[in-house]
């Protein structure tokens, strides 16, 4: 009997004012372990750079897809996050019979989905998406940091940290941020927006 291909489902990106919400789908493969595969967030750059090219290597599977700033701002980012994971999913080849998801939401895909709190620091296809994720979405800024240098996209990646925050009010919003944000509302003067 064939094993379950179970992938690991991760987003990056829900909290930044700016820039496309990035989502991966993962299935490791057993007889090729990762040593060293952890939460995104609890490692450094250099080390999510390695761990993703050893992932892209070694993985039975793996895919990255994304939702776009006017999708996030038209759907919301809960919405547009779980559009971007179900786009992942849906690349993988071969396909998932299974899919573990970090946090409380599964995205809508025709096969078994379960949603695992602190799945990031605890399944390894889990930590391996939240890598995946977290590497195309930081270099994806990088990109738009080229296109927009006033903002520092290279420093805080779209965070609202303090020099984002005062790069809104100094230059406006870019095209590439984030409007149903209240920080981005603020910036262009306009009134918070209405809960979705």
């Amino acid at each position: 009997m064939k094993a379950l291909l179970v992938a690991g489902v991760d987003e990056a990106g829900r909290g930044p004012l700016a820039g496309a919400v990035y989502a991966a789908a993962v299935i490791l493969d057993p007889h090729q372990a990762i040593a060293g595969l952890a939460d995104s967030k609890k490692l450094s750059a250099k080390r999510r750079e390695a761990l993703a090219a050893l992932i892209h290597e070694r993985a039975l599977a793996w895919a990255v897809a994304s939702a776009s700033v006017d999708e996030i701002d038209t759907l919301n980012i809960l919405r547009a996050s779980l559009l971007a994971m179900r786009r992942a999913v849906l690349l993988l080849a071969p396909a998932a019979d299974a899919i573990e998801v970090d946090g409380l939401h599964c995205p809508e895909v025709d096969v078994p989905a379960r949603a695992i709190v602190g799945g990031d620091a605890r399944v390894a296809a889990i930590s391996a998406a939240s890598i995946l994720a977290k590497t195309a979405r930081d270099a994806e800024m990088l990109r738009l940091h080229d296109a927009h240098p006033e903002y520092g996209f290279d420093r805080h990646k779209g965070y609202p940290t303090a020099v984002h925050l005062a790069c809104l009010q100094r230059f406006g919003a870019s095209p590439v941020h984030r409007r149903s944000f209240a920080p981005v509302r603020r910036a262009l003067g306009e009134a918070p927006a209405a809960k979705r």
